[in-house]
């Protein structure tokens, strides 16, 4: 069992929101920075085109792996230094890919780079011990949302670099962002002084690391090796394998890395559960529209737009996202998370089912890119409002990062299944395998139906008992730590002696006046 401590949280000040989103989005743009050059990969590597996913393949393994072990360490040992450790490995990863071409460098330095995403639920968890009730739900939705926002922005920056100078300046500019973000940070960002009592679940973060790999790795992939091989399906079933016996393990240990019974309960476990179809949803878009802004018009459907326009064309995605999050916190607080995710889900479905027949001009992809910014903006900066809402103030990080390593999972089986889908429906021009208007549409199609899936499960909620920027266990005075205590006593949650006691109000009422 673990409590945070009681020491007063500092006052924040009013630049520890933007500087905390801005490291959000630093850390999002590691995601896409290499988009506009995927497909000069192998010749910039002198390598294969499958040796050279991997430079894609290891951020997203890396950013998997680190973002529940490092919500965890930060909820146990300071979530501001675990955000300023995660900043400096992305910087150290960035400039080891900046200064080589060759592959097992660069797959280094890449793998060193998805490190930082444990920064978004560090971020959450520091808004939380520090910023009061009024600002937290506005704060929160657009911390969330950086990594949509990161990702949209990045696009047309990086297209206008590499169309410009030499690719890597690309890491350079990576690093000198992530410099800034922890310059930012240290000036701007005071330490939480909440703690989670306990020891670091190794021998958990190692299984788990391992089960993620596992599963992981051949869904992204599965397209080259075959969806039948021996080698993905033998992955497959040793993921299974490991992530059962990891749960066992996990549900026998006094400090585990998660806490397996917090997330079975229905608020949370439907809501990671949703947070998969949001992460599939936002991720085929992103694959889609870029593709068919690119394509030549001599395909008949393709609308010829270079590099950076597209870029430019879809970072509406991105600023959408970042608009919606003040309109949420006040949807939020009047009608609750809930409904704010039940409204993003249905304008996302709104979204790509009018995306069905808008792709005959570019202002249509700008239409499509806004409505689909405003929905994939409400869903997530409603996610988490509703894992905080649901667990106690000790496993803030921890519980964050597993919700964000859930939308993760979702943009990798996005990846692989709309990878997969644009591959089988392309055509064959001159020994290069050509995108068709099909394939965009079917692409469409499951995200569509990937939303409906959301949709249901955000429906099967529980509705809170109280509004999500109230947190549980949130010390902002020292009468609020005192109720608090109560809450916990009065919910059976007082441990002595490793047995739980139970007082009764009159007692718990009166230690509250005691103190």
């Amino acid at each position: 069992m673990t409590h945070t401590t009681d020491r007063p949280t500092r006052r924040a000040s009013g630049a520890v929101v933007p500087v905390l989103a801005f490291a959000g989005i630093v850390v999002a743009v590691m995601q896409t920075l290499l988009v506009p050059v995927i497909k000069d990969l192998p010749q910039l590597l002198d390598t294969s085109p499958g040796d050279a996913t991997w430079v894609l393949t290891s951020t997203l393994l890396s950013g998997a792996v680190a973002t529940p072990i490092m919500g965890r360490l930060g909820d146990l040992y300071g979530k501001r230094r675990l955000l300023i450790l995660s900043l400096a490995v992305m910087v150290v990863g960035a400039l080891v890919s900046a200064v080589t071409s060759a592959l097992i460098p660069m797959i280094v330095g890449r793998t060193l780079q998805g490190f930082a995403m444990g920064a978004i639920p560090l971020g959450i968890g520091l808004m939380r011990d520090m910023l009061p009730r009024e600002r937290l739900g506005s704060a929160m939705a657009l911390m969330s949302s950086s990594i949509g926002v990161g990702g949209g922005l990045a696009l047309p920056a990086a297209a206008l670099v590499a169309q410009h100078t030499d690719w890597h300046a690309l890491f350079y500019g990576a690093a000198a962002l992530g410099v800034l973000a922890i310059a930012l940070t240290l000036l701007a960002v005071p330490e939480s002084p909440a703690r989670a009592e306990g020891t670091f679940d190794l021998p958990g973060a190692l299984g788990l690391s391992a089960g993620l790999v596992l599963f992981l790795l051949p869904i992204t992939k599965g397209s080259d090796w075959g969806w039948t091989s021996g080698t993905t399906l033998g992955l497959f079933g040793a993921a299974a394998a490991v992530l059962l016996l990891w749960g066992v393990y996990e549900l026998r240990t006094p400090a585990p890395l998660v806490d397996l019974r917090t997330t079975a309960r229905p608020a949370v476990l439907f809501t990671n559960l949703a947070s998969i179809m949001v992460g599939v949803s936002f991720y085929v878009v992103s694959l889609v529209l870029p593709q068919l802004l690119q394509l030549p018009k001599s395909t008949g459907y393709g609308l010829g737009q270079s590099m950076v326009v597209a870029g430019l064309l879809v970072a509406p995605l991105g600023l959408t996202m970042m608009v919606t999050a003040p309109v949420y916190a006040r949807l939020s607080a009047k009608y609750g998370p809930k409904v704010t995710l039940i409204l993003g889900m249905l304008i996302i479905g709104i979204g790509y089912g009018a995306g069905l027949g808008l792709m005959n001009a570019a202002w249509q992809s700008l239409v499509i890119a806004i409505v689909l910014g405003a929905g994939i903006g409400l869903a997530y900066s409603s996610l988490p409002a509703l894992i905080i809402g649901a667990v106690p103030a000790s496993e803030t990080g921890a519980a964050n990062g597993l919700n964000t390593l859930m939308r993760s999972i979702g943009t990798s089986v996005s990846s692989a299944v709309i990878g997969m889908v644009l591959a089988n429906t392309a055509n064959d021009v001159n020994g290069v395998a050509v995108p068709t208007m099909h394939g965009f549409r079917v692409s469409f199609l499951i995200a569509t139906a990937a939303v409906a899936v959301g949709l249901v499960l955000a429906l099967l909620l529980p509705r809170q008992q109280r509004p999500s920027n109230e947190p549980h266990l949130r010390a902002s005075s020292e009468e609020d730590t005192n109720l608090e205590r109560a809450e916990e006593a009065l919910r059976g949650e007082t441990v002595v002696r490793g047995e739980a006691v139970v007082p009764s109000e009159a007692v718990v009422r009166g230690a509250v006046l005691r103190d």
